[in-house]
């Protein structure tokens, strides 16, 4: 093995035991190979372990404020089915639900990280929840009122009335007739329109959690 000198750079033969530079006469310094990796694996460390990084958004806190504004929501779903005047505010917590939880969340968690990121993101779990809690509540709300209260003759009517509208405008062989005036159509029918307006409530609360959240923004 051959090093140098560190005061003229000359070669030195380490296998000769010599402490000194044969050139200059430097005394040398020569550290075993374990000693030089237990330096090297230390050299950048302190020897202690890191601490873990912060959570950028506290989730436990976070989920139960937006289910707390989700059944608030359900609430106002199931009244605007009622009473005709709850339809207004039921729409307009609905497109506001991620900016009310974020104002719950901060209020929970004053020293959290907000920013448009973590409110987008909250925005998003916000209208997950908020659609399966409307959902789930106007599915047994409906179940209610058709089989226990016999009171869906109205909603009857009115989606009959519709689909008569669209296969007049629309002529159709008899078959698929026969198709658009069955059960399984019209719960189809149902089906996709709440997914419709599932997919523009998610949108609503993805967009205002970003915006609600770069106007909160706050890093800790």
């Amino acid at each position: 093995m051959h090093e140098f000198c560190h005061r003229c750079g000359g070669e030195l033969a380490v296998e000769s035991g010599s402490s000194f530079c044969p050139h200059c006469g430097a005394p040398q310094i020569y550290l075993p190979e374990a000693i030089e990796a237990d330096n090297s694996d230390t050299e950048n460390s302190t020897g202690v372990l890191p601490p873990p990084s912060p959570q950028q958004v506290e989730w436990k806190t976070a989920i139960l404020c937006a289910l707390l504004v989700a059944f608030v929501g359900a609430l106002f779903s199931a009244l605007s089915t009622k009473v005709p005047a709850f339809s207004f505010v039921n729409w307009l917590w609905t497109i506001s639900a991620s900016v009310i939880t974020l104002a719950i969340y901060q209020y929970r968690k004053p020293q959290a990280r907000m920013d448009a990121i973590v409110g987008a993101r909250i925005g998003i779990v916000v209208g997950i929840i908020l659609i399966t809690t409307i959902g789930v509540t106007m599915a047994g709300a409906g179940l209610v009122a058709r089989f226990g209260l016999h009171a869906m003759g109205s909603f009857d009517s009115e989606l009959l009335a519709q689909i008569n509208k669209a296969a007049t405008a629309n002529p159709q062989p008899p078959e698929i007739k026969q198709y658009i005036y069955s059960p399984e159509f019209k719960a189809g029918i149902m089906l996709a329109g709440f997914a419709m307006l599932g997919g523009l409530v998610l949108f609503l609360t993805t967009i205002g959690g970003a915006i609600s959240g770069l106007l909160r923004t706050r890093r800790s």
